[in-house]
């Protein structure tokens, strides 16, 4: 498919407008791409583009991410079980009724939640940098669960992270030198214009303190691998400082059968590695999504 038959759609659920990116034909397997901090569904305009030939593809932007709905804090109550909610709203609303998930960071919790609590619909899992461990954690989370026990301490180091040089950091940490010039400064650039949006940092930050309770769902992702048993593809950058690749490697507990792979990449692979990670998606897709 090329990239221009790519179309950009909304939808309105629960009363706000949420943004997203469809290409393929709705016959086809369906696959859901749920973005992570502090990205867009952008991030997969490339493997869109690479996998659309063979399947469905509908990747949301998150309220307060990309082109949908930013309301304020006082009148939306930021939270990974509402992200969730309106995520499971919009795929009832486009009528998709099973897929496959890939998870990327904050799609991580997302996307896990649906598919421990509606296993029926869920055919296989793609992770990248998609956390379901507390071995994924690296020194990069110290001032972030920090700040989840004291939020006014640790706000200014906290709103570092939210900050021009941090967002570029995240996509060009851990990347080889050879890889480099792979990433389009319009990657971080947008990025940062959703972050800079008046009041979008202190969305951020509600979902910064919200996302210590992602860990006590884990016991119940973890339960869900052992009692379902979903295919896995693990895609991962071994050089990511945010999610590090103890992290991958610990899906093989519970899924004996996960096919865990670890690229040369930092935190965003598909910027400089989409060419190996469609590949392998496209392989894997082929034997599990049906």
């Amino acid at each position: 498919m090329s990239s221009f038959a790519l179309r950009a759609r909304t939808a309105t659920v629960d009363g706000l407008d949420v943004f997203y990116r469809e290409a393929g034909d709705p016959a086809n397997p369906t696959l859901v791409l749920l973005h992570g901090f502090p990205s867009s569904s952008h991030m997969y305009r490339g493997l869109i583009a690479e996998l659309a030939d063979s399947y469905h593809l509908v990747a949301p932007d998150h309220i307060g991410f990309g082109a949908s709905a930013a309301p304020a804090v006082e009148d939306f109550a930021y939270g990974f079980e509402k992200l969730t909610e309106i995520t499971l709203g919009l795929l009832d609303r486009l009528g998709v009724e099973r897929f496959a998930l890939y998870i990327q960071d904050y799609g991580a919790p997302i996307g896990l939640r649906i598919a421990s609590r509606h296993p029926e619909r869920v055919t296989a899992l793609v992770t990248q940098s998609g956390n379901a461990y507390l071995e994924g954690f690296t020194p990069f989370w110290d001032v972030l669960f920090a700040h989840a026990r004291d939020r006014a301490a640790h706000e200014p180091a906290v709103r570092e992270l939210l900050t021009a040089e941090a967002t570029r950091w995240q996509y060009t940490h851990g990347v080889p030198a050879d890889r480099l010039d792979r990433i389009s400064p319009e990657t971080w650039t947008l990025d940062q214009a959703g972050l800079d949006r008046p009041g979008n940092k202190e969305i951020q930050l509600q979902l910064f303190w919200d996302y210590q309770f992602n860990l006590d769902g884990y016991q119940a992702f973890q339960e869900y691998f052992r009692t379902h048993r979903p295919p896995l593809l693990a895609v991962w950058g071994r050089n990511d400082e945010i999610f590090g690749p103890a992290g991958a490697e610990a899906f093989a507990r519970d899924l004996p059968d996960a096919e865990i792979h670890l690229l040369d990449a930092g935190h965003f692979a598909l910027e400089t590695h989409g060419e190996e990670i469609a590949a392998l998606v496209r392989d894997f897709l082929g034997r599990h999504a049906k």
